[in-house]
Protein backbone atom coordinates (compact mmCIF):
# COMPACT_ATOMS: atom_id res chain seq x y z
CA UNK A 1 0.00 0.00 0.00
CA UNK A 2 3.07 2.36 0.87
CA UNK A 3 4.56 1.72 -2.16
CA UNK A 4 1.57 2.31 -4.14
CA UNK A 5 0.95 6.15 -2.60
CA UNK A 6 4.46 6.50 -3.42
CA UNK A 7 3.97 5.61 -6.86
CA UNK A 8 1.05 8.19 -7.09
CA UNK A 9 2.63 10.90 -5.24
CA UNK A 10 5.92 10.88 -7.66
CA UNK A 11 3.40 10.75 -10.78
CA UNK A 12 1.22 13.83 -9.14
CA UNK A 13 4.61 15.31 -8.14
CA UNK A 14 5.77 15.11 -11.95
CA UNK A 15 2.90 16.32 -13.51
CA UNK A 16 2.75 19.24 -11.22
CA UNK A 17 6.30 20.04 -11.83
CA UNK A 18 5.84 20.03 -15.90
CA UNK A 19 2.31 21.91 -15.56
CA UNK A 20 4.38 24.89 -13.46
CA UNK A 21 7.20 25.02 -15.86
CA UNK A 22 4.68 25.49 -19.03
CA UNK A 23 3.20 28.39 -17.02
CA UNK A 24 6.85 30.10 -16.89
CA UNK A 25 7.97 29.17 -20.00
CA UNK A 26 4.30 31.22 -21.02
CA UNK A 27 5.61 34.13 -19.72
CA UNK A 28 8.66 34.11 -20.59
CA UNK A 29 7.54 34.56 -24.03
CA UNK A 30 4.95 37.44 -22.70
CA UNK A 31 7.37 39.54 -21.17
CA UNK A 32 11.03 39.77 -22.95
CA UNK A 33 10.39 42.50 -25.08
CA UNK A 34 12.88 44.92 -26.99
CA UNK A 35 13.05 48.51 -24.76
CA UNK A 36 15.29 50.15 -27.52
CA UNK A 37 13.17 48.37 -30.39
CA UNK A 38 9.73 50.27 -29.22
CA UNK A 39 11.50 53.72 -29.04
CA UNK A 40 12.31 53.32 -32.83
CA UNK A 41 8.44 52.08 -33.63
CA UNK A 42 6.27 54.47 -35.30
CA UNK A 43 2.77 55.01 -33.95
CA UNK A 44 0.87 52.06 -35.84
CA UNK A 45 3.76 49.73 -35.48
CA UNK A 46 3.70 50.42 -31.85
CA UNK A 47 -0.02 49.69 -31.98
CA UNK A 48 0.27 46.55 -34.14
CA UNK A 49 3.11 45.47 -31.35
CA UNK A 50 0.99 46.05 -28.57
CA UNK A 51 -2.15 44.38 -30.33
CA UNK A 52 0.39 40.89 -30.66
CA UNK A 53 1.64 41.33 -27.24
CA UNK A 54 -2.17 41.99 -26.01
CA UNK A 55 -2.89 38.53 -27.89
CA UNK A 56 -0.32 36.41 -26.64
CA UNK A 57 -1.08 37.57 -22.90
CA UNK A 58 -4.76 36.70 -23.22
CA UNK A 59 -3.50 33.06 -25.01
CA UNK A 60 -1.00 32.63 -21.71
CA UNK A 61 -4.04 33.60 -19.23
CA UNK A 62 -6.10 30.88 -20.82
CA UNK A 63 -3.50 28.28 -20.33
CA UNK A 64 -2.77 29.29 -17.26
CA UNK A 65 -6.69 29.05 -15.88
CA UNK A 66 -6.25 25.25 -17.86
CA UNK A 67 -3.62 24.18 -16.19
CA UNK A 68 -4.74 26.05 -12.58
CA UNK A 69 -7.78 23.27 -12.94
CA UNK A 70 -5.71 20.84 -13.60
CA UNK A 71 -2.98 21.21 -10.87
CA UNK A 72 -6.56 21.66 -8.62
CA UNK A 73 -7.95 18.34 -9.90
CA UNK A 74 -4.39 17.01 -8.89
CA UNK A 75 -4.62 18.04 -5.19
CA UNK A 76 -8.05 16.87 -4.73
CA UNK A 77 -7.69 13.75 -5.86
CA UNK A 78 -3.88 12.90 -4.30
CA UNK A 79 -5.97 12.23 -1.24
CA UNK A 80 -7.58 9.58 -3.10
CA UNK A 81 -4.79 7.09 -4.56
CA UNK A 82 -7.81 4.71 -5.76
CA UNK A 83 -9.37 7.33 -7.71
CA UNK A 84 -5.93 9.13 -8.95
CA UNK A 85 -4.88 5.16 -9.84
CA UNK A 86 -8.05 4.66 -11.97
CA UNK A 87 -7.85 7.91 -13.69
CA UNK A 88 -4.16 6.62 -15.09
CA UNK A 89 -5.40 3.60 -16.37
CA UNK A 90 -8.44 5.21 -17.70
CA UNK A 91 -5.57 7.14 -19.74
CA UNK A 92 -3.49 4.10 -20.27
CA UNK A 93 -6.29 2.48 -21.79
CA UNK A 94 -6.99 5.45 -23.96
CA UNK A 95 -3.76 5.40 -25.36
CA UNK A 96 -3.48 1.91 -26.22
CA UNK A 97 -6.73 2.03 -28.00
CA UNK A 98 -4.39 4.83 -30.23
CA UNK A 99 -1.88 2.72 -30.91
CA UNK A 100 -3.98 -0.30 -31.55
CA UNK A 101 -2.52 -2.25 -28.66
CA UNK A 102 -6.54 -2.85 -27.66
CA UNK A 103 -8.88 -5.18 -30.07
CA UNK A 104 -11.85 -3.10 -31.24
CA UNK A 105 -15.10 -3.62 -32.31
CA UNK A 106 -17.80 -1.05 -34.13
CA UNK A 107 -19.89 -0.40 -37.18
CA UNK A 108 -18.04 -0.52 -40.54
CA UNK A 109 -17.02 -1.67 -43.73
CA UNK A 110 -15.40 -5.23 -44.95
CA UNK A 111 -13.83 -5.37 -48.21
CA UNK A 112 -12.74 -8.86 -50.08
CA UNK A 113 -10.24 -8.09 -52.95
CA UNK A 114 -8.80 -10.58 -55.10
CA UNK A 115 -6.30 -11.25 -57.98
CA UNK A 116 -7.74 -11.79 -61.54
CA UNK A 117 -8.60 -15.44 -62.18
CA UNK A 118 -5.85 -17.38 -63.76
CA UNK A 119 -3.40 -14.86 -63.34
CA UNK A 120 -0.56 -17.21 -62.91
CA UNK A 121 -1.37 -18.58 -66.60
CA UNK A 122 -1.84 -14.74 -67.72
CA UNK A 123 1.61 -13.61 -66.29
CA UNK A 124 3.34 -15.78 -68.90
CA UNK A 125 2.25 -13.94 -71.88
CA UNK A 126 3.88 -11.03 -72.99
CA UNK A 127 0.81 -8.96 -73.16
CA UNK A 128 -2.20 -8.56 -70.50
CA UNK A 129 -4.19 -5.78 -68.81
CA UNK A 130 -4.65 -7.69 -65.81
CA UNK A 131 -2.22 -7.27 -62.81
CA UNK A 132 -1.89 -9.39 -59.30
CA UNK A 133 -2.14 -6.84 -56.31
CA UNK A 134 0.71 -5.68 -55.23
CA UNK A 135 2.21 -4.48 -51.59
CA UNK A 136 1.90 -0.33 -52.74
CA UNK A 137 -1.79 -1.14 -53.67
CA UNK A 138 -2.52 -1.95 -50.12
CA UNK A 139 -0.57 0.77 -49.07
CA UNK A 140 -3.19 3.02 -51.23
CA UNK A 141 -6.43 1.83 -49.99
CA UNK A 142 -5.18 2.00 -46.18
CA UNK A 143 -4.68 5.70 -47.18
CA UNK A 144 -7.84 6.13 -48.60
CA UNK A 145 -9.74 4.51 -45.62
CA UNK A 146 -7.84 6.53 -43.13
CA UNK A 147 -8.68 9.90 -45.39
CA UNK A 148 -12.19 9.23 -44.76
CA UNK A 149 -11.96 8.91 -41.39
CA UNK A 150 -11.45 5.08 -40.46
CA UNK A 151 -10.39 4.13 -36.42
CA UNK A 152 -9.60 0.64 -37.12
CA UNK A 153 -7.73 -0.80 -40.10
CA UNK A 154 -6.88 -4.71 -40.71
CA UNK A 155 -5.60 -6.64 -43.45
CA UNK A 156 -6.06 -10.26 -43.57
CA UNK A 157 -6.45 -10.05 -39.83
CA UNK A 158 -3.47 -7.78 -39.70
CA UNK A 159 -3.58 -4.61 -37.27
CA UNK A 160 -2.03 -1.55 -39.22
CA UNK A 161 -0.62 0.86 -36.63
CA UNK A 162 1.85 3.91 -37.66
CA UNK A 163 4.71 1.31 -37.18
CA UNK A 164 3.03 -1.42 -39.92
CA UNK A 165 5.30 -2.33 -42.79
CA UNK A 166 4.53 -3.21 -46.31
CA UNK A 167 6.62 -5.74 -48.43
CA UNK A 168 6.45 -7.16 -51.67
CA UNK A 169 8.09 -10.79 -52.34
CA UNK A 170 9.59 -10.89 -55.39
CA UNK A 171 8.57 -13.88 -57.58
CA UNK A 172 5.89 -14.79 -55.19
CA UNK A 173 2.48 -14.25 -54.97
CA UNK A 174 3.28 -13.71 -50.68
CA UNK A 175 3.05 -9.25 -49.23
CA UNK A 176 4.42 -8.78 -45.85
CA UNK A 177 2.09 -7.03 -43.87
CA UNK A 178 3.90 -6.69 -39.94
CA UNK A 179 6.61 -8.89 -40.91
CA UNK A 180 3.87 -11.61 -41.47
CA UNK A 181 3.19 -13.23 -44.86
CA UNK A 182 0.12 -13.05 -46.36
CA UNK A 183 -1.58 -13.29 -49.68
CA UNK A 184 -4.57 -12.83 -51.83
CA UNK A 185 -7.11 -12.85 -51.41
CA UNK A 186 -7.01 -9.88 -49.12
CA UNK A 187 -9.77 -9.40 -46.63
CA UNK A 188 -9.70 -5.57 -45.19
CA UNK A 189 -11.62 -4.22 -41.98
CA UNK A 190 -12.43 -0.71 -41.30
CA UNK A 191 -14.15 0.75 -38.91
CA UNK A 192 -15.74 4.09 -39.74
CA UNK A 193 -19.01 5.59 -41.40
CA UNK A 194 -19.61 2.79 -43.74
CA UNK A 195 -20.72 5.35 -46.51
CA UNK A 196 -17.81 7.50 -46.46
CA UNK A 197 -15.30 4.56 -46.27
CA UNK A 198 -16.94 3.19 -49.39
CA UNK A 199 -17.23 6.79 -51.25
CA UNK A 200 -13.13 6.82 -50.45
CA UNK A 201 -12.77 4.32 -53.16
CA UNK A 202 -15.72 4.46 -55.19
CA UNK A 203 -15.93 8.20 -55.47
CA UNK A 204 -12.29 8.68 -56.32
CA UNK A 205 -12.40 6.49 -59.12
CA UNK A 206 -10.20 3.56 -57.60
CA UNK A 207 -12.75 0.67 -58.06
CA UNK A 208 -12.92 1.17 -61.62
CA UNK A 209 -9.65 1.26 -62.43
CA UNK A 210 -9.34 -2.00 -59.96
CA UNK A 211 -11.70 -3.67 -62.15
CA UNK A 212 -9.60 -2.54 -65.03
CA UNK A 213 -6.50 -4.50 -63.81
CA UNK A 214 -8.91 -7.42 -63.86
CA UNK A 215 -9.43 -7.78 -59.68
CA UNK A 216 -12.63 -8.27 -58.24
CA UNK A 217 -13.66 -6.40 -54.86
CA UNK A 218 -16.65 -7.15 -53.18
CA UNK A 219 -18.20 -4.87 -49.95
CA UNK A 220 -19.92 -5.30 -47.18
CA UNK A 221 -21.42 -3.02 -44.84
CA UNK A 222 -21.85 -4.80 -41.13
CA UNK A 223 -22.47 -3.52 -37.54
CA UNK A 224 -20.26 -5.77 -35.72
CA UNK A 225 -16.59 -5.41 -37.16
CA UNK A 226 -14.09 -6.84 -35.21
CA UNK A 227 -10.24 -5.70 -35.53
CA UNK A 228 -7.77 -7.00 -33.59
CA UNK A 229 -5.10 -5.50 -31.63
CA UNK A 230 -1.70 -5.47 -33.01
CA UNK A 231 1.30 -8.07 -32.13
CA UNK A 232 4.29 -6.92 -33.14
CA UNK A 233 7.00 -5.28 -31.24
CA UNK A 234 6.07 -1.42 -30.41
CA UNK A 235 9.96 -0.61 -29.04
CA UNK A 236 11.74 2.41 -30.53
CA UNK A 237 15.97 2.36 -31.04
CA UNK A 238 16.49 5.78 -30.88
CA UNK A 239 13.47 7.89 -29.61
CA UNK A 240 14.52 8.64 -25.73
CA UNK A 241 12.18 9.49 -23.29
Amino acid sequence: MKKGKITITITIGLACFILVLIIFMQFKVIYQTDIASIDMMRAEELKTELSSWKSKYEEAEEKYNEISKTLKKYKEESSSGVKTKQNLQEELANLELLLGLTDVEGIGIEIILKDPENIDELEKEKEHTEQRITASELIRIVNFLKDSGAEAISINNQRIVNKTDFAQINDTTYIKINSQMVSAPFTIKAIGDSDYLKASLIGTGYVTKIKDWGQTIDFKESKNIRINKYNGNMDYKYIEN
